[in-house]
């Protein structure tokens, strides 16, 4: 990673796309609260598949914006989902091309890379073994063809935070489970491990990356690995009364071979100060936002 500033410096503009959903939500927030001005953009006003959508998107940019592009259908499952994240990509490519802007943030995902049973870091293979990998891949390519100046990537793994709509297996489900009085199903036994990263970490990482002006790839990891059973256990004591965690037979392999660790040791070197949370801290922090909440 390369910073423009090593100080933090305000850019005149950041323009979201996808800011309506969870991650992106989060860090326009945490910009706004950093003194950076920030504008939306997103569907019914900016749909990024429509027709005319790149002049559209050219039309609102400014040449000393950030643009920070977290908009994409996901996660990516078929074909027909890769081509319309790709089409999305082309979109914003093509706006480029025509209105360049100081600087990009891409937020990525950990799925570029290959499993391996070492922790992985920012220099590890990019060689995706499924859909979603291929087309964050294939996206960053893109916008490295697009915009010649700096380019941040962010690749967090997987999110966990109050308000993320898409109730995938892992913490949020198991919080939202646990909260309703209904028992916990793992896959297995549950014993497959891997990190875990709260969205709030995300967006803070995001918004150093805008401040400093990065140009390069950081991982939004936490750093520590915990088994699904521990999730699941986690969710089920943060609530009364307590509902029980049950097992299930598998239906298929399982995924990362078990294992998907991560270091973030360079990321957190390049931006000092920066603190990644681990599971538990997390998680206990959502968990009582809930309960706040009700």
């Amino acid at each position: 990673m390369k910073h423009a500033f090593e100080s933090p410096t305000r850019p005149a503009r950041a323009v979201l796309l996808g800011a309506g959903g969870f991650v992106c939500g989060v860090i326009g927030r945490r910009l706004e609260a950093a003194g950076v001005p920030v504008h939306r953009l997103g569907r019914p006003g900016l749909d990024l598949l429509a027709e005319g959508a790149a002049a559209r998107l050219a039309a609102e940019l400014r040449a000393e914006d950030v643009l920070v592009f977290a908009s994409a259908k996901a996660p990516c499952k078929d074909l027909a989902m890769l081509r319309e994240n790709l089409v999305m990509a082309e979109t914003v490519c093509m706006a480029l091309a025509a209105c360049p802007v100081a600087h990009v943030l891409y937020v990525s995902s950990d799925a570029v890379y290959k499993d391996s049973p070492a922790p992985l870091t920012e220099a590890s293979c990019a060689e995706p073994g499924a859909l979603h990998g291929v087309m964050h891949l294939a996206r960053e390519v893109a916008l490295r063809g697009a915009h010649p100046g700096p380019l941040a990537i962010l690749r967090p793994t997987l999110v966990y935070g109050l308000a993320d709509p898409h109730n995938g297996y892992g913490p949020n489900r198991f919080r939202r489970l646990a909260a309703t009085g209904k028992e916990i199903v793992l896959f297995g036994e549950g014993e497959e491990r891997r990190d875990h990263v709260d969205v709030g970490d995300v967006a803070e990482l995001a918004c150093r990356m805008v401040l400093h002006r990065t140009d390069g790839v950081a991982l939004a990891v936490s750093g520590e690995v915990a088994s699904f059973r521990e999730l699941a256990e986690f969710a089920a004591a943060s609530f009364e009364p307590r509902v029980a965690v049950k097992v299930s037979p598998r239906s298929g392999p399982m995924p990362h071979n078990g294992y998907r660790p991560f270091d973030p040791r360079a990321t957190l070197a390049a931006f000092p100060g920066l603190r990644f949370k681990g599971w538990r801290e997390g998680l206990d922090r959502v968990h009582r936002q809930q309960k706040a909440s009700t």
